[in-house]
């Protein structure tokens, strides 16, 4: 059993067995430092464009072992679409203007799903290896794309009733003492970003002179 139990393990993919970062540590850094919503989708949009270079890259070299390296970039190509998506409904969420961010997804995502598809299409031999991640790749990229040419309005409407029906899920199981510490929670929260106060040069602890 326990010889068993090894081969097993042995055989599982290294995704099975611990869960990669889709982005590297450069990719995260820059993506913390894209505060606007625009910018940061269109930052996941050059990354999905890179993950499927990359891809292609192995595809064209006939190598052993390219099939877990075509396999990552494509499983990484499907996360970083899903993060698109993510910033877009969170942005939407907080009313803010997206309208050049999803003009450059729109346009980047139908390049990127006709890449994907001449994949499929192509019928590589170790397309067996991959294609499930292949697959999620395609299915994620065609459903982003359907949002990013949707209408921006209705799809904010859809995002805040979501939000308010899982808010309210949420509240229904609550006892009325969580529910009453999380309301006055988001209130002085809201009171705290009225009253914020205004950015200063002076170091801690130090006074303005007196006259």
């Amino acid at each position: 059993m326990k010889v068993w139990f090894m081969l097993l393990c042995l055989s599982l993919s290294p995704q099975l067995l611990a869960q990669r970062d889709f982005l590297t540590a450069d990719e995260a850094d820059q993506v913390r430092v894209a505060q606007d919503p625009n910018d940061r989708m269109q930052l996941y949009v050059l990354f999905a464009r890179q993950r499927l270079n990359l891809a292609q890259n192995w595809l064209s070299k006939d190598k052993p072992g390219r099939s877990i390296l075509v396999h990552d970039a494509l499983d990484d190509l499907a996360n970083i679409i899903d993060a698109i998506d993510t910033v877009a409904d969170d942005a939407l969420q907080r009313k803010i203007d997206i309208t050049i961010g999803m003009q450059a997804v729109a346009k980047g995502e139908k390049e990127v799903l006709k890449s994907l598809e001449k994949i499929q299409d192509s019928q590589p031999k170790d397309m067996a290896r991959y294609e499930f991640v292949l697959k999620q790749a395609v299915e994620s990229t065609r459903d982003s794309l359907e949002l990013s040419q949707g209408d921006l309005t209705a799809r904010a409407a859809e995002v805040q009733a979501k939000e308010a029906k899982e808010k309210k899920v949420i509240e229904s199981v609550m006892s009325a003492k969580d529910l009453e510490e999380k309301k006055a929670t988001e209130k002085k929260t809201a009171q705290g970003d009225q009253k914020r106060k205004a950015p200063t040069l002076r170091r801690k602890g130090e006074t303005p002179d007196k006259p």
